[in-house]
């Protein structure tokens, strides 16, 4: 299993993004400033790591100058609310390989975690995801039930990313906010029960099975 670290010092920054990378299928591990980011980071037992600029003591630049400094090439993915170019530039050019503003939605953070690592075990190694007769070309942004073509707004495309990609597991609603609205979205708000409405009525009513008290599961 890939484990990915996670440098960031917001415990709700933190748990957002645990939850929906463990639901994807990785393993995490958690530091909170950024002398414990560097001494785990090097380390080298990680996959991938998820380096706040923000971080106490240690900023997220100077850990990442010390990492790129000793050798360390483990993919770094800069998470920050600076989004200035002069700080883009300083990251990208410290060695970091790619670079997340904050606020942000899960399913683009996971979307840059598996373009930086690969898919792993038990993913997709091509961009055709399918379970049954659903196909969803993610490069195209098409999908087809049973041979026919189904068009899907974008959220809704990316409902259904995530249902496939979890084909079997309940996803709570707040999972599913995360990886399709952002962390910032109103927990409160049921968009989420009429954006799997509209999905059902466009792949089939049948195939997402309501999960009460917890949420949603494709069959």
């Amino acid at each position: 299993m890939r484990t990915i670290l996670i440098a960031e010092d917001d415990p709700h920054i933190v748990s957002f993004v645990r939850r929906g990378l463990r639901a994807a299928g990785y393993d995490t591990a958690e530091a909170a400033d950024g002398e414990t980011a560097l001494i785990l980071a090097r380390g080298g037992t990680f996959d991938l790591v998820l380096l706040d600029i923000g971080l106490g003591g240690m900023d997220g630049f100077d850990v990442l100058a010390h990492l790129r400094g000793e050798g360390v090439s483990t993919p770094v993915i800069v998470l920050t609310a600076r989004d200035s170019v002069i700080d883009t530039v300083r990251g990208l050019e410290s060695g970091a390989n790619d670079y997340v503003t904050k606020p942000f939605q899960f399913a683009e953070l996971l979307a840059r975690v598996r373009l930086r690592i690969g898919d792993g075990e038990g993913r997709a190694s091509g961009p055709v995801l399918a379970h049954g007769d659903v196909h969803v070309d993610v490069r195209a942004r098409r999908v087809t039930v049973g041979g026919e073509m189904r068009e899907l707004t974008s959220r809704e495309f990316a409902l259904l990313e995530v249902f496939i990609e979890n084909a079997g597991q309940v996803l709570s609603r707040d999972q599913l906010i995360g990886h399709v609205w952002g962390m910032d979205f109103d927990p409160a708000s049921n968009v989420v029960d009429v954006y799997v409405r509209a999905l059902r009525g466009k792949i089939g009513a049948d195939r997402i099975e309501t999960v009460r008290g917890a949420g949603y599961r494709l069959r």
